[in-house]
């Protein structure tokens, strides 16, 4: 598959969860969230992707490697 196609698929399919869940993540109680505020959601969601690509990344290179 196309890279560019791939991206392009990937995010009109993940945005709207994304969010979904921040707005989850960071409305008020009040508002049906879970009133972490959007510091810490973002904050979350950074953890996520960091993690995500790190772990991506060391299976990708022990691939390379055998």
């Amino acid at each position: 598959m196309n890279g560019v196609l791939a991206f392009w698929l990937a995010y009109i399919f993940t945005r709207p969860m994304g969010a979904s869940y921040g707005d989850l993540f960071a409305q008020p109680t009040e508002y049906g969230g879970l009133g972490f505020g959007t510091t810490w959601t973002s904050l979350v969601f950074l953890t996520g992707i960091v993690a995500v690509v790190v772990i991506m990344s060391i299976k990708f290179q022990r691939k390379l490697e055998n």
